[in-house]
């Protein structure tokens, strides 16, 4: 008997013993595993990913772009006027107005790298961003936005010196010792977003790849991966933890040094004084970190859609356009320096 006989004679056996109802299931089901195993091997990065945005709606879409278009119009022109204020008046060519500058200057980026595709998604249809844009714009939204962060704590170490050590101000924060500590903040920065971007690029992303949120950020992308995210997110918890608490910590001891020393100044006039020059910076601080630490400092089964795109629009479109508002609305300095700047414009 030749083996393409017995061959023959095996499957007509097989084909006897298999019921026919169950042919329908047995091809079904390896249809099944077969689309299983492709869903497993697709990659994100031929596809990319479709961002929601805040709201599907689409009669909203015109008047969010027109909200939101302003809103960046007014970041972009009052953080500008802030910084040429500054490097056009010499009274203003002091720490706490070196490291206000550059605070203007990383809100105009961190602003600009979210805000125009969300605005083009407005008016988009498809509403889709490419793997490696979706990557970079994590990466330069993560390095911006700690830079904030560690600014902010510089700001709040030049008012610890001014008001605790004024004798010592100008050794301790000279211009030298300045460039260092915005060197540092955005070296620290950088590198942080760059793990970060790396951990993520290593995540499996399967059937879905819609991204619930308006841009890239860490929490809504995890959420779609099929990859097992609990050391991820042990790692990004615990990172985030050292590089966003570090300079908040600093900003915490700062201001219960200043608020001591404070305390001991005899009048109420000297008091007001000295808080009166940390009232822009601590309110800033209170907007920045209320919605990041909100957002941020939860395990991801808490995370919540809605509630997370307001408190996500407050820090990285909100606060960036009230800062050049804060500072210069309660502050003398910056006032003048401002009038000085319109004076020459219209001269």
């Amino acid at each position: 008997m030749s083996y393409f006989y017995r061959l023959k004679l095996m499957k007509e056996a097989v084909l006897v013993k298999l019921p026919f109802t169950s042919l329908p299931l047995l091809l079904q089901t390896l249809s099944r595993k077969s689309r299983d195993m492709e869903i497993k091997n697709y990659s994100s990065i031929t596809s990319g990913f479709i961002l929601l945005g805040l709201s599907s709606n689409p009669q909203l879409q015109k008047p969010l772009f027109a909200i939101f278009f302003i809103m960046y119009l007014l970041t972009a022109v009052g953080n500008v006027l802030i910084i040429l204020a500054i490097y056009s008046d010499p009274r203003l060519h002091t720490p706490m107005y070196f490291f206000l500058s550059n605070l203007s200057f990383m809100d105009i980026c961190f602003t600009t790298v979210i805000v125009p595709k969300m605005l083009v998604n407005f008016l988009s249809e498809t509403k889709v961003i490419s793997y490696v844009g979706c990557l970079v714009q994590m990466y330069f939204f993560m390095a911006f936005g700690n830079t904030d962060s560690y600014l902010l704590a510089s700001m709040a170490i030049d008012r610890l010196v001014a008001i605790c050590n004024p004798l010592h101000y100008d050794v301790v924060m000279k211009p030298w010792h300045c460039l260092l500590m915005l060197m540092g903040s955005c070296s620290i920065s950088h590198l942080h977003s760059l793990f970060r971007v790396l951990l993520m690029s290593r995540l499996s992303f399967c059937a879905s790849h819609v991204i619930k949120h308006f841009f890239c950020d860490t929490q809504p992308v995890l959420k779609l991966s099929c990859s097992d995210t609990s050391s991820s997110q042990m790692v990004v918890m615990t990172e985030t933890l050292a590089v966003i608490v570090t300079p908040f910590l600093c900003i915490i001891f700062s201001y219960l040094q200043i608020i001591v020393t404070v305390l001991r100044i005899p009048s109420a006039a000297g008091k007001w004084k000295a808080f009166s020059t940390c009232g822009s910076h601590l309110t800033v601080v209170a907007l920045f970190y209320g919605s990041v630490i909100y957002v941020y400092f939860r395990p991801l089964s808490m995370y919540s859609v809605v509630r997370d795109r307001v408190a996500t629009v407050m820090y990285t479109v909100v606060t960036p356009m009230l800062n050049p508002f804060i500072y210069s609305l309660r502050n003398k300095d910056m006032k003048k320096g401002l009038k000085k700047l319109r004076d020459r414009i219209y001269r």
